[in-house]
């Protein structure tokens, strides 16, 4: 027997936030999310998505046993930017078994049909530093702790159901480099004097955040605004990205870039790889969890590229090349095995050619699926 109920009492959120975990046991591939992070998101004290989203949770139980997971989200501000009626499904997680998923999808577009939406599409999470994207290619890769992972099976299951792609995502493996390439070397230099930039320098992360932080995030709102998914960072949101990353990030992987006027009008942001860290403590920050991510920060063997934005004035005229050089001369302190690129849209083309200065190979793809239910009556 199957059956799907909305996720109310503090038991069925720790068996939504749970469920991964005991699923992916045997995986060698799977990062978990941080538990505390995903017990967040039901408490709108600490997510601030529902000032301006509708959200629902729902829990599969297969003969009383958890066997599937997924929460629905009607992104407001998103669907008046683009002005249209979505719902995204996100924490997707399944058995094998395509009774339960299809069960869990028509629970999802049921929903949307009372919101008087018209189109699902995911997985996809609140914001676009949020999870994104059903693992396609790579499924024999260790993941990173910023992206999801998932069984071969949940395409198939969608598939199924009727859903196509709508988007993908592509990532690439990097060989790391000893030192920075000649030409990206003098191209920095002579963009720095050209326009007049410097590289921003803090004694510590909060010095940096209080200098930093806010233009960062008007930076990436610039770059990437107009991207697929993407909604404006808020003040409250950006203050709760911050508080949820402030523990592992390192100065010496944040590169921002000013111009002559101290405005910030470039960014990068990596992290020394958290996977391993957070497989051992199963997303658990015990203070055996703190010490091991801390640990990973100071010595790092797997370097995540998490983002790089800027602005479009400034695009096309070689700001990459500054961010390149800063990240390969941080990266060299490090004995580095590999960098991941973690995810951009196969039709980001900017950003997709800027690995070719690089020993690279693409080796993960995601994709968010989208379904019309033009269809379906409302109740």
């Amino acid at each position: 027997m199957i059956e799907v109920k909305e996720v109310k009492t503090k038991r069925e959120k720790k068996q939504f936030v749970d469920f991964p975990v005991k699923l992916y046991k045997n995986c060698p591939h799977y990062v978990p999310n941080l538990r505390g992070d995903e017990l967040a998101l039901f408490d709108p004290k600490k997510n601030v998505s529902y000032s301006d989203c509708d959200i629902v949770f729902y829990l599969a139980l297969k003969d009383g046993k958890v066997a599937g997971r997924i929460c629905g989200i009607v992104q407001k501000i998103y669907n008046k930017k683009q002005n249209e009626k979505r719902v995204r499904f996100t924490r997707f997680d399944v058995i094998e078994d395509f009774e339960v998923a299809k069960m869990l999808l028509d629970k999802i577009e049921e929903w949307a049909k009372q919101k008087g939406m018209e189109i699902v599409h995911g997985p996809l999470g609140f914001n676009d530093i949020d999870r994104e994207g059903l693992l396609v290619e790579g499924f024999d890769e260790l993941s990173t702790f910023e992206a999801d992972y998932s069984y071969p099976y949940y395409a198939q299951f969608l598939e199924k159901l009727g859903y196509t792609k709508e988007v993908d995502w592509l990532e690439f493996q990097i060989k790391p480099q000893k030192k920075v390439n000649d030409r990206i070397a003098r191209l920095a230099d002579t963009v720095k004097k050209r326009y007049h930039l410097t590289v921003a320098k803090a004694k510590n992360k909060k010095e940096y955040i209080n200098k930093y932080m806010e233009g960062i995030f008007e930076c990436i709102d610039d770059a990437y605004g107009d991207l697929y998914g993407v909604i404006p960072y808020t003040k409250p949101l950006q203050e709760q990205i911050v508080k949820q990353f402030k523990l592992m990030i390192s100065l010496d992987c944040m590169v921002t870039v000013l111009d002559e006027n101290q405005k910030v009008i470039g960014f990068g942001f990596g992290l020394p790889s958290l996977a391993k860290a957070v497989q051992k403590s199963k997303g658990r920050l015990t203070p055996l969890g703190i010490m091991r991510i801390l640990y990973a920060t100071k010595h790092i063997k797997i370097f995540d590229f998490g983002l790089i934005a800027v602005r479009k004035e400034y695009q096309g005229k070689g700001l990459t090349g500054i961010i390149f050089q800063e990240m390969i001369n941080q990266m060299s302190k490090y004995d580095i095995d590999y960098c991941e690129t973690n995810h951009s849209l196969e039709t980001n083309q900017k950003i997709i050619l800027s690995w070719k200065n690089f020993e690279h190979k693409q080796h993960k793809r995601r994709r968010c699926y989208w379904k019309h239910l033009t269809n379906l009556k409302k109740d």
